[in-house]
């Protein structure tokens, strides 16, 4: 592009309706790159298309810093928030993103899964925006858990479905371990040994062989059994529509 040197404005550089700035690709073929970048390695990208990395990581800045500029923070009603390991050594990235019917998408990501982390959202968002959002979903890590009763304590908490049940299993597992030590410390036969997954599974989901060593079990006045019963009386709740009723079960 040619340039001009104003001696009001200073120098200035000719407007092309196909590129921007310094880029040396195009917007057209950036966008190209970046549509791609979704679906495949940026690596893979630069293969297939006979350019480098550097190039395809060029695009997807763009892509990024474009899509920020003009990106609408209004009407956003319900968000989720989660992490994600990035790294080995327990390092995470804190992930919020908007799950409205006609809009799902990354609002916010930044390091570690703190107060702290979470707390800068909702300051990024703005005390307005806040108060707009009518829903979050969430897991029961308790940072997370802190910070939204502080900034949104008016909306409300969704508890993820799949952590609760994680949670019961876990629990479940712990009661089969310690009584499966006791059994084989008082001189039992060690009827819980590889019982784990016919009690953490899905009853649809066990091989055959489980779904008769489940029978068996559940002849025995076991905790194992009574906890693994507990479990499947609990599966009851996602049924119930009145809050008040799944209150009181």
């Amino acid at each position: 592009m040619r340039r001009v040197e104003c001696k009001t404005c200073g120098v200035k550089v000719e407007q092309v309706p196909w590129a921007m700035g310094k880029y040396s690709l195009t917007t057209t073929y950036m966008h190209f790159l970046s549509s791609w970048a979704r679906h495949l390695s940026w690596t893979e990208v630069a293969k297939r298309f006979r350019t480098t990395w550097d190039k395809v990581a060029a695009a997807i800045e763009y892509i990024v810093e474009w899509g920020l500029y003009f990106r609408n923070l209004d009407n956003i009603t319900a968000i989720g928030v989660d992490e994600i390991q990035w790294k080995k050594g327990h390092k995470y990235l804190t992930l919020v993103y908007q799950i409205n019917k006609d809009a799902i998408r990354l609002l916010w990501l930044t390091r570690h899964r703190t107060e702290d982390s979470f707390r800068q959202f909702f300051e990024f968002l703005g005390q307005k925006r806040c108060h707009s959002i009518q829903y979050i979903c969430s897991d029961m890590w308790k940072p997370y858990i802190k910070v939204i009763k502080e900034k949104i304590k008016n909306a409300v908490h969704i508890l993820d479905r799949f952590h609760i049940v994680s949670m019961l299993n876990k629990a479940i597992d712990k009661v089969r371990a310690t009584e499966h030590r006791k059994m084989i410390a008082d001189g039992y036969e060690p009827i819980l040994k590889k019982s784990r997954w016919c009690l953490l599974k899905r009853k649809e989901n066990l091989s055959e062989k489980q779904d008769v060593k489940l029978k068996d079990l559940l002849s025995y006045n076991l905790k194992s059994v009574r906890a693994y019963l507990l479990k499947e009386d609990f599966q009851g709740l996602w049924d119930y529509v009145s809050p008040s009723w799944a209150e009181k079960f």
